[in-house]
């Protein structure tokens, strides 16, 4: 008999009563709640619908005023948050109890959450918003960013795409963009070009002058308003500086093919008019600290003598004309006859 009640008491009691009892529960409120998901789901459809055509509209309206980037970043940020607004409509058709208000709140909370996990991506994201609603730039234009400088081939919410010169691309992350400087090259239409030119000082400057500024009218791509110029610009060592001046075309093909052009031209007119561009001259004085003033700081020299003087004698050369006068003078003395009154 003890055996058997321990076997009894050993045996689990199971039952599945309470938990058949429980899933039924749950099979009634779902199907209580199959109208319920319907509409749920009639509303995602319809606010999607919603956010579709408004994207649309968005994007149309302003691909119309060429910001197509613009039109796609705002439309997709329209897009979807018609949808949000959908999802919450739909989850408290679904479950009548739950408040929006609670939903927003918990959301907030969530928001922040994945600011601190995503905030590189969501600044460059705003930073690209930024940039397509204020237009520092817009696409085809030539900037120089830091080390980088080309046109730019695209706007997209994390970053700005730049073609090099020289075929490469560069992918410049929209916060760093918004927080550089910028230099847009082809901000206007016209862009202005310099080039120094050296001419001998034996050289007329009017002459040069005009012969640099009859070669870049003869240039085609500069333009002749505003005019060239042709100015003297600075008195170097060897040469006298001319600077030329001129405007082009902003598109940096065009500013570099007038360039060479101008340097090649101007080289063989000046050439032909004996207008002079000397080579880098300098003159080397070897003091051997061996002339007659070395030492007297008012009369020794550092460099060329002033005017016309005399070089100063060797040192020498002078103790050895006086010693010759000092011989001299007492030769003449001894040669005096003696006065013996």
């Amino acid at each position: 008999m003890q055996e058997q009640s321990q076997d009894t008491a050993t045996q689990i009691d199971a039952d599945l009563s309470q938990a058949i009892g429980q899933v039924d529960n749950w099979v009634d409120s779902a199907v209580k709640l199959l109208p319920n998901f319907a509409v749920a789901l009639v509303v995602l459809v319809v606010f999607y619908c919603v956010g579709a055509f408004l994207r649309f509209l968005v994007h149309r309206y302003l691909n119309r005023r060429n910001r197509s980037n613009l039109g796609e970043v705002l439309g997709s940020l329209v897009k979807w948050g018609v949808i949000l607004a959908g999802l919450l409509i739909a989850a408290t058709v679904v479950m009548p109890s739950l408040k929006p208000g609670d939903l927003i709140a918990g959301l907030g909370v969530g928001s922040v959450a994945i600011g601190f996990a995503f905030k590189d991506i969501l600044q460059n994201w705003l930073a690209g918003l930024l940039i397509l609603i204020r237009q520092p730039f817009e696409v085809g234009d030539q900037i120089q960013i830091a080390d980088f400088e080309g046109t730019v081939k695209r706007i997209e919410t994390r970053a700005t795409m730049i073609n090099t010169y020289d075929g490469q691309r560069v992918v410049i992350p929209n916060s760093d963009i918004y927080t550089s400087a910028i230099l847009v090259k082809t901000a206007r239409s016209m862009r202005r070009s310099d080039f120094d030119i050296g001419i001998g000082y034996s050289d007329r400057i009017d002459e040069a002058c005009g012969v640099i500024l009859e070669t870049l009218q003869g240039i085609e791509g500069v333009a002749q308003k505003p005019a060239p110029e042709a100015l003297p610009w600075g008195l170097e060592a060897s040469w006298v500086t001319i600077r030329a001046r001129w405007w082009t075309n902003s598109l940096q093909t065009d500013v570099t093919h007038v360039r060479a052009q101008f340097i090649e031209r101007v080289k063989t007119a000046l050439d032909e008019a004996g207008i002079d561009m000397p080579f880098e001259t300098q003159v080397h004085l070897f003091h051997d600290q061996t002339d007659e003033t070395d030492g007297e700081r008012g009369v020794q020299r550092e460099g060329w003598p002033k005017g016309k003087q005399a070089s100063p004698r060797a040192r020498w050369k002078a103790m050895v004309e006086t010693e010759d006068d000092c011989q001299g003078n007492s030769q003449a003395t001894k040669a005096q006859p003696r006065n013996r009154g």
